[in-house]
């Protein structure tokens, strides 16, 4: 059976923004507590901040919320003062959350294959129901859509570029292995949002 996509989808309530913004903010900083308890990083501005965290001793809370403060006059352009507020209200949450979260949440045993993958799918999960309310985590993202609206430069090859920085940076603080491990995290994350993150398959705004 075709099926029919409404013309004039149904628009989000301010209660549903809410819960889908905690329930993103919530699960990514989980993401975040697991990933760094098995030593892992990850890509865009989060794997940047669990860099200097490492290298600093920094809670990854404070690190995480100051480098996205660029990002947000880069969204205004680009997306707009409602998804400017929406993202900077999550990314609070998931430094509040992610400083919060260590205090009641403990691992005893966690294979780091393991737990990268898992990382993957609770990251790929939080940030389309971010996407799907109209916010993010701010980022590098957002940078490389406005420069592409701007440039004409494909704002995945920026993103690539980025992550490529990211990781090499990792190689200094971590070894080969453990870099390899957490590459496949990051791989889940995409792959979650390429196969689910589709406006045929979801049509509320």
């Amino acid at each position: 059976m075709t099926e029919i996509i409404a013309e004039n989808p149904v628009e989000h309530t301010l209660l549903d923004d809410v819960q889908g913004i905690a329930y993103g903010t919530t699960m990514a900083a989980f993401g975040i507590v697991l990933l760094t308890h098995l030593g892992l990083v990850t890509g865009q501005t989060a794997g940047l901040a669990v860099l200097i965290s490492y290298a600093t001793g920094w809670g990854f809370g404070p690190v995480f919320f100051a480098i996205n403060i660029p990002f947000y006059w880069f969204g205004y352009r680009r997306m707009g003062l409602a998804f400017v507020i929406k993202t900077f209200l999550s990314v609070a949450a998931l430094s509040a959350l992610a400083a919060f979260l260590p205090g009641y949440v403990s691992f005893a045993n966690v294979n780091p294959i393991v737990g990268a993958v898992i990382f993957g799918f609770l990251s790929g999960s939080a940030l389309l129901a971010l996407f799907r309310h109209g916010a993010s985590l701010g980022g590098v993202g957002i940078m490389a859509l406005y420069l592409q609206d701007r440039t004409g430069f494909r704002a995945g090859w920026t993103q690539l570029i980025f992550d490529a920085c990211v990781f090499g940076l990792a190689l200094t603080l971590r070894d080969w292995k453990t870099v390899a491990i957490s590459a496949l995290g990051a791989l889940v994350i995409n792959i979650v949002i390429a196969m689910n993150h589709r406006r045929d398959r979801y049509i509320a705004t």
